[in-house]
């Protein structure tokens, strides 16, 4: 079988390169231009910092048996985060108008990752126009969900406190009895005294327990605030021009560009030649 014809259209490398030499200067214009066009994008264009913070959902430890410990459940957290109401507070509460371009960064940069294997966690990551202004808006945006949470925590927080105080007035009341009957025995008065006091020292270890089990239901090991779990976190370089990347693409683009313009030149080029030749052949006839 014979090998298949060269098409005429196909463009070989040796061949580009010809033509690249033959238009050069149309190439380093198109490339000079988007160079210069990249530049002028990273110059002028404000640089952004991004906060990351990771927040830690508050609970009551003393929650009611079968209700989730958590202020709210993780899902609706992250649905509370995202909404433009609570963002406006949030800025509020910053000192932040929200019709500014400033807070039209914040809403547009806000980002959510759920980390339900950890605690459960939520990874925010908000953007500003300086380091100091990006770790305001992640601390406030966390003291806006600690103060809903709070709010939230205090009916829950309260009935435990109020159980609290209910099993230690019963304890002291109790323990008193069984002193009053502890002292009958001792003198022999009551014959029953000796078995009531028993009665009340099983009383007694229940509630002592009760008592027990509660604080450490209230001790911050399983009742806390929402918080950051660690500090927001703020690298020194801004994120956004990436100079790297955008070089990067520039340089891409710039031979993009240069390469249809050198194409687009010869390609112009030979059609006046083969115009010219048309009218040549024309003219003779």
């Amino acid at each position: 079988m014979s090998p298949t014809p060269m098409q005429p259209d196909e463009i070989y490398l040796i061949d580009m390169w010809r033509l690249l030499r033959l238009e050069w200067r149309w190439f380093l214009a198109a490339f000079g231009l988007v160079l210069l066009a990249t530049l002028a994008f990273m110059f002028t264009t404000k640089p952004q910092w991004q906060a990351n913070a990771w927040i830690q959902i508050g609970q009551v430890g003393a929650a009611p048996s079968g209700q989730d410990l958590k202020a709210e459940p993780l899902q609706r957290v992250l649905e509370r985060l995202q909404l433009i109401p609570f963002q406006n507070q949030a800025l509020q509460s910053m000192g932040i108008a929200p019709n500014t371009p400033e807070a039209g960064l914040y809403r547009k940069s806000l980002k959510l990752e759920p980390l339900p294997y950890a605690g459960p966690l939520i990874k925010l990551s908000v953007r500003a126009h300086s380091p100091q202004r990006a770790r305001e808006l992640a601390e406030g945006t966390v003291a806006e969900l600690q103060a809903i949470h709070r709010g939230l925590e205090a009916a829950q927080l309260k009935l435990a406190h109020q159980r609290l105080d209910e099993i230690q007035n019963n304890l002291q009341s109790v323990t008193a009895e069984r002193d009053r009957l502890q002292q009958a025995v001792a003198q022999g008065k009551d014959n029953l005294a000796f078995a009531l006091m028993t009665s009340k020292n099983d009383q007694i270890r229940s509630l002592e327990q009760a008592r027990s089990d509660l604080l450490a239901r209230l001790d911050t090991t399983y009742t806390y605030d929402t918080s950051l779990m660690w500090p927001v976190y703020v690298p020194e370089h801004p994120v956004f021009p990436n100079p790297v990347l955008t070089g990067g693409m520039g340089v891409v683009l710039g031979l993009f560009f240069g390469v249809v313009a050198a194409v687009a030149r010869n390609a112009r080029r030979r059609r006046k030649t083969v115009s010219a030749k048309v009218r040549h052949l024309a003219a003779g006839a």
